[in-house]
């Protein structure tokens, strides 16, 4: 994936051909790059699992094949210069999509397999337990809006369009976007909720990085049960505004674009996170061994 991700920043560069409003090399380059990303971070977390390790080697193998695989024809489309998802114009192309909805859903089962083996794993640090289960099962909601694009698009039809399924809700696909990531600005995108969703794989993880570096300085932090709070008021607050972001775009809103209702529910998940941080940082910590052992024995029960 880290070589494709080279191979398609090239084509961005050499090659100047667009299809459906988009650089044809943007996708390639963007499925690789996220591949990256969530390969490492689920090979991280096959390596924290103390038992079923052949297990854990069969599941992180299925994905890389399958992700290898969906890599090959969406390569492929674009060397041809067709588009690789929702295409049905010719019985090569739809049999090229559906060989890769296959290996969406495989790899999907894989990573279900993972999310599986690290909920029954016994990871001594409660708080990277938790960012773990967490990330891997937001992941893996976020993997399956990919299944919502594939449903018909108002005015497709399947057997007699050319095209069935859909980026966007309630506008075409390739038109106004956001720069960089392609995203309309004038209807519903689902690749957001899809995107935020499987990157919690990462950041979840990577917020007790940030604890644990913290915690030398912020005598709280240092507490295992107050980063355990913290992960988990992170991880709820993750999974609502993924929900959030899936509401907005079945709605037809572009992101840059929300309404009352949207503005008022992202405005209750932040004071929920303001309150939870608070009262997280705020409960009163647990006298230590040293500490209880230094304190006077008022009842002279100490010899």
């Amino acid at each position: 994936m880290a070589v494709m991700a080279v191979v398609s920043a090239v084509g961005l560069l050499v090659d100047d051909r667009v299809l459906v409003g988009a650089p044809i090399w943007a996708k390639p380059f963007k499925f690789a790059v996220s591949f990256v990303a969530y390969c490492l971070s689920l090979a991280w977390m096959l390596s924290l699992l103390p038992g079923n390790r052949r297990a854990g080697w069969w599941a992180g193998t299925v994905v890389a094949l399958a992700s290898l695989v969906e890599m090959v024809i969406i390569t492929g489309q674009v060397v041809r210069g067709k588009r690789s998802h929702f295409n049905y114009a010719t019985p090569f192309d739809e049999a090229l999509f559906n060989a890769m909805a296959v290996t969406v859903v495989i790899l999907w089962a894989g990573t279900l397999v993972v999310a599986v083996l690290l909920l029954r794993a016994r990871i001594a640090d409660r708080a990277s337990a938790w960012a773990v289960r967490c990330g891997i099962l937001l992941a893996l909601a976020g993997a399956a809006v990919g299944f919502l694009m594939t449903q018909p698009a108002p005015g497709q039809r399947r057997g007699v369009s050319k095209v069935v399924g859909a980026h966007s809700v309630g506008v075409p696909d390739g038109g106004p976007s956001m720069p960089l990531t392609g995203w309309s600005t004038t209807g519903g995108d689902l690749r957001i909720p899809h995107f935020f969703g499987m990157h919690a794989l990462q950041l979840l993880p990577l917020l007790v990085m940030v604890l644990s570096l913290l915690a030398p300085r912020f005598a709280r932090l240092a507490d295992d049960r107050v980063r355990l709070r913290l992960v988990l008021l992170a991880s709820g607050a993750y999974a609502a505004l993924f929900a959030l972001l899936l509401w907005q775009a079945l709605r037809g809103q572009p992101l840059t674009g929300p309404d009352g209702a949207t503005l008022g529910a992202a405005g209750l998940i932040l004071l929920a996170v303001a309150l939870g941080t608070y009262a997280s940082l705020r409960t009163p910590l647990a006298p230590r061994a040293t500490d209880a052992e230094a304190a006077p024995d008022p009842k002279g029960l100490v010899p």
